[in-house]
């Protein structure tokens, strides 16, 4: 099966980050803007965490936190369970099982290159079953598959 590294190179390896102490406001803005569902929280260079659109809304309504006074420091996930390049696409699915979290850091040598999501995987394992199904048919009807 397809490793991270392989997935990242099909999907892309942009990555939109946020620094800790800049507001929940601005890193909405950007994830509209980028079209996406999270960024990674940096700083110095490191990851420090993760925030999702998820959690600025839930801050948001269950807090009654202003966008512009809250900094994402205040409610990003703290440090996320990140993967190599070279594992494999069902590890990162039992990871993310395992830890309840929808997106998954690529670091490599602790810099990260990419983000997964669980969507990414879902797609990824879907597409590599549904090649699964195509090859067992020909078998069946006594067709080389190649």
């Amino acid at each position: 099966m397809m490793t991270a590294r392989q997935l990242l190179n099909e999907k892309g390896h942009d990555l939109w980050t946020i620094h800790p102490n800049n507001s929940i406001l601005e890193a909405m803005k950007v994830m509209i803007e980028r079209d996406v569902g999270s960024l990674l929280v940096m700083s110095d260079a490191r990851p420090m965490g993760i925030i999702t659109e998820r959690e600025c809304a839930r801050s948001v309504v269950s807090k009654e936190n202003s966008l512009m006074d809250t900094m994402v420091w205040a409610i990003m996930a703290p440090p996320v369970p990140s993967i190599g390049p070279n594992e494999s696409i069902e590890k990162c699915m039992t990871l993310m099982t395992e830890r309840r979290v929808r997106y998954l850091p690529v670091l490599k040598d602790g810099s990260p290159i990419g983000i997964l999501s669980i969507g990414d995987l879902v797609k990824c394992i879907i597409g590599y079953q549904h090649a699964t199904i195509i090859q067992l048919e020909s078998y069946i009807h006594g067709q080389v598959a190649n």
